[in-house]
C-alpha cells in the first residue's frame, strides 16, 4: 500500500512558476514508477509527465515538454513536478500517482493516487 499526499499548489500569474511535492509512504517507494496528471473543470483527467522507478526515464505530454521538469529523490520518498512558463491553460487539479509497472503514460494502469493539489494561473 501506497498513500501519496500532494503539496505547492497555489495561484500564480502567467509566465510564473511553481514546484509541485509528492509525498509517499511505505518503504517500497523506490520500486514504483510515479506519474502526475492533472484535470481542468469540465475535461478528462490527462497525463502530464512520468518517471521510472530508477530515474532513468522521463516522459512529458507536449503540452508541458520544455516547461515542466518531472524528478524524484527516493531517499525522501518524493516526486517533484517543477512548473515554469505557467500558462492560464495550466490550470487544473494536479495529481500524482504510483505504477508498479515500469512507466506508463495511461491513467488507469496507475495503482496508487493523491488526493490532488489546485494550481490556478491567472493571466
Amino acid at each position: 500500500q501506497v498513500q501519496l499526499v500532494e503539496s505547492g499548489g497555489g495561484l500564480v500569474q502567467a509566465g510564473g512558476s511553481l514546484r509541485l511535492s509528492c509525498g509517499a509512504s511505505g518503504r517500497t517507494f523506490g520500486r514504483y514508477a510515479m506519474g502526475w496528471f492533472r484535470q481542468a473543470p469540465g475535461k478528462e483527467r490527462e497525463f502530464v509527465a512520468a518517471i521510472s522507478w530508477s530515474v532513468s526515464n522521463t516522459y512529458y505530454a507536449d503540452s508541458v515538454k520544455g516547461r515542466f521538469t518531472i524528478s524524484r529523490d527516493n531517499a525522501k520518498n518524493t516526486v517533484y513536478l517543477q512548473m515554469n512558463s505557467l500558462k492560464p491553460e495550466d490550470t487544473a487539479v494536479y495529481y500524482c500517482a504510483a505504477t508498479s509497472l515500469f512507466v506508463t503514460l495511461r491513467s488507469i494502469n496507475y495503482d496508487y493516487w493523491g488526493q490532488g493539489t489546485l494550481v490556478t494561473v491567472s493571466s
